[in-house]
């Protein structure tokens, strides 16, 4: 009889939505394998996580790393541009990007690396700005200071944008912004309320500049070896799963708004999308080893998008 014991690693805790798509996921295929194949859950970096994750991967371990496809970007170059700034600005498009020849050709240059992509559509948030002044075009943030993450992307996306990017540790955000230190933050709607920072930033302006994203990859050959009609129920379960958390983030993204608005006294407007999207265009432009062209056509496929 067949068995496999998988360990499914990632850095999101314990109550994430990351979090317990994996753990219903992982119970699913036990379930309809009746135990043959085992995919242990270990959440929050408890072992190999971020790009130790993806070498894990690479060098044959039966284990799978569920992270950003950024971290794909050293093995196929051409997944730096589907985590790159102002792509997509709904859930509906990510999922229509999933689908085009493009994106599957990418897919199909890491099965080439040894990475077998099971699902990229774990899609559970985007990232807006939060300030205290409505927040139209890339000439509103000239002067002002926003605090993101360290990472690269971050920092380039909302310098191209107009502001200074001012990397800062989540518990320092209010009280920068109070002092003025700062001027405001990028996030999602809901590490927006769960750090508090709508007590100090009362504005959201929509740009939906980076969507939270990432997939789950496995070693080819490890895949490979597992007899087809079990390697189907994997790819359904992990589809199925993707597919559920993004109706719910969806959700919960929706409802998070209304509480904002409802009782918290935040304020939201939109934004003149082309002018920002022209403003992050030469993020895309320093990435290095890209398809030159790739970036220009998941715009083009996207303007076709039937509505």
């Amino acid at each position: 009889d067949y068995h496999i014991s998988l360990k499914l690693s990632h850095i999101f805790s314990s109550d994430d939505l990351v979090t317990k798509t994996m753990e219903t996921i992982c119970n699913q295929i036990r379930e309809r394998t009746d135990g043959a194949i085992d995919i242990q859950h270990y959440p929050q970096g408890q072992l190999a996580s971020y790009k130790e994750g993806i070498e894990q991967v690479v060098n044959g371990a039966e284990f799978i790393s569920v992270e950003s496809p950024s971290y794909l970007g050293d093995y196929v170059a051409d997944f730096k541009v589907l985590s790159g700034p102002m792509l997509v600005s709904s859930f509906e498009e990510y999922e229509y990007l999933l689908e085009t020849d493009e994106v599957k050709n990418v897919f199909q240059q890491a099965e080439k690396q040894g990475i077998k992509v099971l699902s990229l559509g774990y899609a559970y948030g985007f990232r807006n700005l939060m300030t205290n002044q409505e927040i139209t075009k890339p000439a509103d943030l000239k002067g002002m200071k926003i605090r993101t993450p360290g990472s690269q992307i971050y920092v380039d996306t909302i310098n191209n944008m107009g502001a200074a990017a001012t990397p800062l540790a989540p518990s320092e955000i209010n009280s920068a912004i109070e002092k003025g230190v700062i001027d405001g933050l990028e996030n999602t709607l809901d590490s927006y309320v769960t750090n508090g920072n709508y007590e100090a930033a009362k504005n959201v302006a929509l740009t939906r500049h980076l969507l939270g994203v990432c997939g789950a990859y496995i070693n080819i050959d490890v895949w490979n070896d597992i007899p087809e009609y079990y390697r189907n129920i994997i790819e359904e379960e992990f589809t199925r799963g993707a597919e559920e958390m993004v109706k719910e983030a969806a959700a919960a993204e929706t409802a998070t708004r209304e509480r904002l608005e409802k009782e918290m006294g935040v304020s939201f407007n939109e934004i003149d999308m082309d002018a920002f999207r022209e403003a992050v265009a030469p993020v895309y432009r320093k990435m290095e080893g890209v398809t030159p062209e790739l970036y220009d056509t998941l715009k083009e496929k996207l303007a076709a998008m039937p509505k």
